[in-house]
């Protein structure tokens, strides 16, 4: 992992960059006075400057940030936030380690073991399971394909597979999700081709796989049919 030097000021100028309003000014180069009146940081001692504190009101807390900074460092990663990965987020962000934990194992867009290259999350959940040929059968088609179960990772290191809970993509079921991606109007086939696309390091076209543009019924309307009204 590199989480210093190089890739600590890509954490800080990501965030930061973007959410310079909401950032204290201790984040900051040339923030702090010279004042001697100071009050020690809780993790590295360094004094902050009364006025600091005091500028400081008009800026959302500093850790008001940790979810992005989470995300950002599980990225730089390989996919998953370790406890080292917590504890530096934790310093950098100057919360309680704690506090971190808290919030990396609330959320299940963080990862808290290793994963593949290609994290596959399956939805199973009631719309996905009765939509089109139905979330089992695409289970299914995956483990088949790949040779893993549920929860596994495939030997070369390249897909995990995990069941989920509802994406929000109902209309669109059955679907599942490849690290940002959503794949949907799934069938077997169409699984195993996307599957083959990524492991083949080429990026398929993600959305629905079948004839439809987006969440529009097949076929014709089915609904709103009627003529417009005019004068």
């Amino acid at each position: 992992m590199n989480l210093a030097g190089t890739a600590s000021s890509t954490i800080i100028s990501s965030v930061c960059g973007r959410f310079a309003k909401n950032c204290l000014p201790s984040l900051r180069a040339g923030s702090l006075s010279k004042s001697t009146n100071v009050v020690p940081s809780v993790y590295n001692r360094r004094p902050w400057s009364s006025a600091a504190i005091q500028r400081s009101d008009r800026y959302v807390l500093q850790k008001a940030a940790v979810i992005p900074v989470l995300d950002l460092a599980q990225r730089q990663n390989n996919g998953w936030t370790s406890i080292s990965v917590m504890n530096y987020v934790a310093k950098l962000l100057e919360m309680p380690p704690m506090r971190v934990y808290e919030v990396a194992t609330f959320y299940t867009m963080f990862n808290r073991e290793p994963v593949g290259e290609h994290f596959v999350q399956i939805c199973t959940t009631t719309p996905c399971m009765l939509g089109g040929c139905g979330s089992g059968v695409i289970v299914d088609a995956i483990k088949n394909h790949l040779g893993v179960e549920l929860g596994q990772t495939t030997k070369d290191k390249k897909f995990t597979v995990i069941e989920v809970e509802c994406l929000g993509a109902c209309s669109n079921a059955p679907m599942v999700q490849i690290n940002d991606d959503f794949y949907e109007d799934l069938t077997p086939e169409s699984i195993v081709k996307v599957l083959n696309e990524l492991a083949a390091g080429r990026k398929p076209k993600p959305g629905p796989q079948s004839s439809r543009q987006s969440s529009e019924p097949v076929g014709k309307l089915t609904s709103l049919t009627e003529k417009k009204w005019s004068n």
